[in-house]
């Protein structure tokens, strides 16, 4: 396998969480090698007290700009041609690497994807996609965010294409899929989800119909299909929800001393709860669609949930997953 090409300047963290993340994925991945791609001095200072056995699967590629969180596409793509996000990028076209990482600006790390490496054929949108902690371990769901819109050709390109990532990136047999809908009923939703509903009906795919919001974490489906701006909306939502109630806990285990020793009783199960649902350990989306393998992070991840998108994008080049979208998807016609 190729060295993963690592954006370790773009997100809402400093540069050195983002290579502290790179290093934790190599400690645990003996045969991951790594390209850590900008400011040349501060990776090789952040370099300095990692053991030689490390250090020897890390490549330094320097890249003099950085895309901000506030850029736009189109200045990202026409003006930030040397940041960390565009050299990785390219790193996969050039030949040097089997994915990247970024945790950079969504919108930009989409638009210079699809211009740098194209989408496979057949591929008019690249999707991002998650795994959503549920019932039976986790519910696969796209897109999160890449795309604000999608016609129902689009979205049926989505639901082929979160079978594939369920079934050879993560060995569901025959995954279910649910187009996500305001209702179950087949009368229900606007014309767009309508007539992809025929779509996927008439798929070969294992569509099971609609499903609502509560479905994702039931356990009753493996891929959610929905367009990235509901999908992008009910992601943070979510995370809104679990920090929510990770808040409230704490507040009433300390409300007084019988609570605090009810909570010290309850402890070991609230932790393994709290593992079971803690965002950080679903961090690295996929970018399918894409003729290379790219995965978004989370802007906030600390090092531990960057590793961990990082990892993501290791087990997607050993898997060949760019080969496996584009040999299913030419299997379809």
């Amino acid at each position: 396998m190729l060295p993963i090409a690592i954006d370790v300047m773009s997100g809402d963290q400093q540069p050195r969480e983002y290579v502290a993340g790179a290093l934790h994925a190599l400690q645990d991945d003996v045969e991951l090698r790594a390209l850590l791609v900008g400011d040349a001095a501060l990776i090789a200072a952040q370099l300095k007290s990692s053991p030689d056995a490390i250090r020897a699967r890390v490549e330094v590629v320097s890249a003099s700009q950085v895309v901000a969180m506030g850029d736009t596409p189109r200045e990202a793509i026409r003006r930030k041609k040397d940041s960390s996000m565009r050299v990785a990028i390219d790193l996969i076209k050039d030949g040097r690497a089997s994915a990247c990482v970024s945790a950079g600006n969504t919108g930009a790390l989409t638009a210079m994807a699809h211009f740098v490496l194209k989408t496979l054929p057949g591929v008019e949108r690249a999707a991002i996609i998650s795994a959503i902690p549920a019932a039976h371990g986790h519910t696969h769901m796209l897109d999160l965010g890449a795309n604000t819109k999608a016609t129902p050709e689009q979205l049926g390109q989505f639901a082929a294409m979160g079978a594939i990532i369920s079934r050879d990136v993560h060995g569901r047999e025959a995954p279910r899929i649910g187009l996500l809908n305001i209702g179950e009923e087949d009368i229900k939703g606007h014309e767009i989800v309508q007539a992809a509903h025929a779509l996927l009906g008439a798929s070969g795919l294992n569509y099971v119909g609609f499903v609502e919001g509560d479905d994702i974490f039931s356990g009753d489906v493996d891929v959610v299909v929905t367009d990235g701006f509901t999908g992008n909306v009910a992601l943070k939502t979510m995370e809104g929800a679990a920090g929510l109630i990770a808040y409230r806990m704490r507040q009433e285990f300390n409300a007084s001393w019988v609570d605090r020793l009810a909570g010290l009783v309850a402890r070991p199960v609230l932790r393994r709860v709290a593992a079971h649902i803690d965002p950080s350990r679903y961090n690295g989306a996929y970018m399918v669609g894409l003729a290379g393998i790219v995965v978004k992070s989370h802007g906030r991840a600390d090092g531990a949930a960057f590793s961990r998108a990082i990892a993501n994008a290791a087990l997607a080049a050993r898997r060949g997953l760019t080969a496996h979208i584009e040999q299913a998807l030419q299997a379809q016609k």
